[in-house]
């Protein structure tokens, strides 16, 4: 049997894949960030929404259970080592809210608290006859902040 994390097990992820973290915005490929993070955890210490936290190896990633990222760039400013580095025309990262099925509006519940959260007016209800709306996310107009992922009451959001 394969093994399964806690948080997976919580979060109603049974597939049994370790699901890696995402590293905070404007991270360099992961072989070349983990070659240029040092561990120094300023890029943890300035964060406003305090969201970067450390993995298991002592490296930063986010956690949008704990907040959004409001891309703010502090974290890149901070990171001496240039394992974060903005690239001009580039998106922070290339991360999208993606609703899963144990969603409640899907089990014909209304709710709408993904959408009222998301700042980027990303996520969609449409509307079904004798059913709840149910949500869609624009991933053109997505920017993977994780504003939605904390207010779901079924934990139905995955960034990634």
């Amino acid at each position: 049997m394969k093994d399964i994390s806690r948080r997976q097990f919580l979060r109603g992820d049974f597939s049994g894949k370790t699901a890696t973290a995402p590293r905070p915005p404007w991270a360099r490929a992961e072989a070349a960030f983990v070659a240029a993070c040092t561990r120094c955890c300023d890029c943890v210490n300035v964060c406003p929404q305090h969201i970067l936290v450390l993995d298991k190896d002592a490296r930063p990633t986010a956690d949008f259970g704990r907040g959004e990222c409001t891309f703010c760039g502090k974290c890149v400013e901070a990171c001496m080592p240039r394992a974060l580095e903005k690239a001009e025309d580039e998106p922070p990262w290339k991360l999208k809210a993606h609703i899963r099925n144990n969603c409640l509006a899907k089990t014909n519940v209304v709710c709408r608290a993904c959408g009222d959260a998301c700042p980027a007016q990303a996520i969609r209800f449409s509307p079904r006859v004798m059913s709840a709306a149910q949500p869609d996310v624009d991933a053109a107009l997505c920017t993977g902040c994780g504003a939605c992922y904390a207010p779901c009451p079924a934990q139905a959001i995955r960034i990634g």
